[in-house]
């Protein structure tokens, strides 16, 4: 037997225990130092399994029963190909992001460049027509893969500005999942300046579990960031509409920092802390935001510290108006890498401190775009891998109409081809990591296939679970 390649340990100091995570298979453990000395013991060529003692042999067994030890590494490559192959092909459940419009009434500067004057005059929004066909596409997908479960969510652009749509997708697909006796989940991202708890009631009858709200810090970093069009703050009303809708349905806060704004977010999470809906926010998390320094298209992040709502091109305009975090924009998907993963870690565990549910940083993929029954449509009809390619015509892999242009089969073959975790052959990662952000590989280096890699992002959220782990033995 030889030690599993996506082992991560992690010593915990004045313990003498080694904290033990199996990324593929799950599997944590708490062992003594003696215990994971067995791992270098394995390692070494020609090792005699006859001179383990009778300790050793019980812990050798429980390390292999729980994926630590392995047969060998080839036949874990093919457990690694047979783990992403069932990731592809499950059908346990069917997923769509319906992109009701791409119109936003804010003026996100990081998001449209500029851009403010005809975006959300100009950008696509679903008609009803387009919503018919589109709900006789997710039933007749319904009918195909026969699901048990069945995830919409609703998404732009923002989705509130066009609830005619929304509510009709809403209502028809919850009839038609029950009619199969498929469950069926509805979930909101929005930017919270329409957000009403008559909007949540309707919704409620048809699945709606939870609603996500962005804020990009205190109010007056959030005010600057994402002013309406006319240069009015919005966070009170946000945090108003907040209160408003509180206890209705699950409501979860989702934030993007850049290198001048990441400081910000503990007087944020104080705020929410302090708020009498605190204890009832399902999660608050936080994603990069990454873009070219003014000045150079093209140019990697620099000293004015930006470091993305929207995937922002070489140009300086958004990526077809998708509302959608990337990762970096440079030469490198590493520009800004270690400022990225200290901030995440930072971020994550001032977010744990104030009692806040937050993602662990470790179970992050594989994502939408590894999933074959993961859909995202676009107001048009227009089908893509994932939210972060829509609005992007040349990245789309087919259409609900069935039409099959050239341009959009070869999309489709990219998309089918999608495997960077292949490149990752020394990385503990690849089971929760899947290569990294498809978006973000393809906005930095032009290359779906280029890992985009934040392993120090990772290894911080191992040591917090080993941590967590150690405080509850």
């Amino acid at each position: 037997m030889v030690p599993s390649r996506f082992n991560v340990q992690i010593p915990l100091r004045g313990r003498g225990e080694v904290f033990l995570l199996n990324t593929l298979s799950d599997a944590q453990l708490l062992v003594s130092a003696d215990v994971a000395a067995l791992f270098d013991r394995f390692s070494a060529p020609a090792m005699d399994d006859q001179a383990l003692c009778a300790d050793e042999r019980e812990a050798v067994a429980l390390l292999a029963e729980q994926g630590f030890l392995v047969a060998d590494h080839e036949s874990e490559g093919r457990a690694l190909d047979q783990y992403f192959a069932s990731v592809r092909e499950g059908r346990d459940e069917l997923r769509v992001t319906v992109l009701t419009t791409l119109q936003c009434n804010f003026a996100c500067d990081y998001c449209y460049q500029g851009d403010f004057d005809d975006h959300g005059r100009l950008a696509e929004k679903m008609s009803m027509a387009t919503a018919a066909r589109v709900a006789a596409w997710i039933e007749a997908k319904l009918d195909e893969i026969q699901p048990k479960r069945f995830s919409l969510m609703f998404f732009g652009g923002e989705p509130l500005l066009n609830q005619p749509v929304m509510f009709y997708l809403a209502e028809r697909l919850w009839h038609a999942s029950r009619a199969r006796g498929v469950e069926m989940v509805a979930s909101l991202i929005t930017n919270g300046l329409l957000l009403t708890p008559e909007i949540v009631d309707r919704l409620k009858p048809f699945g709606l579990y939870g609603v996500k709200v962005t804020l990009d810090g205190d109010r007056e970093t959030h005010d600057r960031l994402r002013p309406l069009r006319g240069g009015q703050g919005t966070f009170d009303r946000i945090i108003e509409n907040l209160r408003r809708v509180a206890g209705r349905c699950a409501i979860g806060i989702g934030g993007n920092f850049d290198v001048e704004t990441a400081d910000r977010y503990p007087a944020l999470l104080d705020f929410l802390r302090a708020q009498d809906f605190a204890g009832v926010l399902a999660k608050v998390s936080f994603k990069p935001v990454i873009k070219p320094a003014p000045g150079a298209a093209g140019q990697r992040p620099g000293a004015a510290g930006l470091i993305p709502l929207t995937a922002v091109g070489a140009d300086g305009r958004p990526l077809g108006g998708a509302c959608m975090t990337s990762a970096g924009s440079g030469s490198s998907v590493c520009d800004s890498c270690h400022f990225v993963d200290e901030k995440l870690a930072f971020l994550r565990e001032e977010t744990k401190k104030r009692g806040f549910r937050t993602p662990d940083g470790v179970h992050m993929g594989p994502c939408e775009i590894h999933r074959r029954h993961a859909h995202t449509i676009g107001p048009d009809g227009s089908l893509y891998a994932c939210p972060g390619f829509s609005g992007e015509p040349t990245q789309s892999v087919g259409h609900i109409d069935g039409r099959s242009e050239a341009w959009r089969r070869q999309a489709a073959e990219r998309f089918e081809r999608v495997a960077a975790w292949k490149e990752c052959t020394d990385c503990p990662f690849v089971p929760v990591c899947a290569g990294g952000c498809t978006t973000a590989s393809h906005v930095e280096l032009g290359d779906l296939d280029r890992p985009s890699c934040h392993r120090g992002s990772f290894e911080a959220g191992v040591a917090a679970l080993a941590a967590d782990a150690a405080a509850a033995s």
